[in-house]
């Protein structure tokens, strides 16, 4: 081959790379309901995909199609009701319950959220299973250990405060970030450690209501609120060893009913084996002292995809699409397991009262400029 043929070819090959790949066809593409909203989105308490090696694929799964799924759905957030691992610290194997030891967990949770480091900040309400041995004997736990503040640099410039965790080490787990949008303002998501303390809640109501973050619509989030099924109640008590800290009822009572401007609570940990999805999510609204609605939600689907020891959730997910309209939140079920065939994408969306519906956030009513 001559020099002119060998150039042409080289020309012909360059402007083949030049070309855009052409994108993956997506089964069952997702789209925001309005383009001028944003999302959120909800993963529940993930320690029966991590507690298993076979299960583990299927949140690296969940975490890949968010990342996938961040300019489509305007992604800025992900919120993890907790429970990384089924336990904290642990060698010994119980097989009739999982195959990994803590250390594997950890790592498998590490590798899934790892997906999201650099494009996404994710936040998480550590759950029980996060501390202790197995099961919360003690505050201590590997999350500032996998999850340390410099490994996503997501969290940077949205991280505005945080407090010490139970052993004194700066941490995530108690932690407020802030984000804004056109339509909605400012929002600030403060996430607490399991069964905060007395200091914790007392934190977070000082944020909440200092002047800075007076106007922001707050969410709130930790692990242990509400108990799961449709007559869903605030816990008032649970035998773990921990301590001090507060339960629902406490969390309720110290500091959601007086601060003014938390309008919504996210939590996990409560479940049912029985394999029906309305025993496996909750939902309430109450007025707080200063007579505005505060959501709360309860989302745990671990036990779904085959009971307690089954898939570890079937991919389950939830998109809370921030409407334009800065009030309304709409809250669609989703799994990206059964989206990605078309085969079984006739099976990845729910539609029940319980799996879809919308939050009315109530917005402060600014002071008439003679009362300011």
């Amino acid at each position: 081959m001559n020099k002119h043929k060998l150039r042409i070819l080289a020309l012909a090959l360059a402007a083949a790379a030049a070309l855009p790949a052409p994108a993956q066809k997506h089964a069952d593409p997702q789209q925001l309901a309005d383009p001028g909203s944003f999302s959120m989105i909800l993963l529940g308490d993930p320690q029966g995909y991590t507690k298993y090696d076979i299960n583990q694929p299927l949140f690296e799964l969940c975490t890949a199609w968010i990342a996938d799924n961040i300019d489509r759905l305007k992604i800025k957030a992900v919120l993890c009701t907790g429970d990384l691992v089924e336990q904290n610290e642990n060698i010994i194997r119980n097989r009739r319950m999982l195959n990994q030891t803590s250390r594997e967990m950890w790592a498998s949770a590490s590798r899934s959220l790892a997906r999201l480091d650099g494009r996404l900040p994710y936040i998480v309400s550590c759950g029980n299973h996060d501390y202790g041995y197995r099961s919360a004997e003690n505050g201590m736990t590997r999350f500032p250990e996998y999850f340390p503040f410099e490994r996503n640099t997501a969290w940077r410039d949205i991280c505005v405060d945080a407090v010490p965790n139970r052993n004194g080490i700066p941490s995530l787990e108690n932690a407020a970030f802030e984000f804004f949008d056109e339509k909605w303002g400012g929002i600030l998501v403060i996430t607490t450690e399991f069964h905060p303390r007395d200091e914790v809640l007392a934190w977070v109501k000082k944020l909440a209501d200092s002047k800075k973050y007076a106007a922001h619509t707050v969410i709130f989030m930790t692990h242990s609120f509400l108990t799961n099924g449709k007559n869903a109640r605030r816990i008032e008590k649970e035998n773990y060893k921990i301590s001090p800290g507060n339960n629902g009822a406490g969390i309720w009572e110290k500091l959601i009913r007086p601060a003014s401007n938390i309008r919504l609570v996210l939590c996990g940990h409560t479940a049912n084996g029985n394999g029906k999805f309305e025993d496996n999510v909750s939902y309430r609204a109450d007025a707080n002292d200063a007579g505005h609605t505060v959501h709360q939600m309860m989302f745990n689907v671990q036990t779904l995809g085959g009971g307690w020891e089954g898939n570890g959730g079937d991919g389950w997910l939830r998109i809370l699409e921030f409407r334009p309209d800065g009030r309304t939140i709409s809250v669609r079920t989703y799994s990206p397991l059964f989206g990605i065939s078309p085969s079984t994408k006739h099976l990845a969306r729910r539609d029940a009262p319980h799996d879809q519906f919308e939050m009315l956030i109530e917005k402060e009513t600014p002071a008439p400029a003679s009362a300011q």
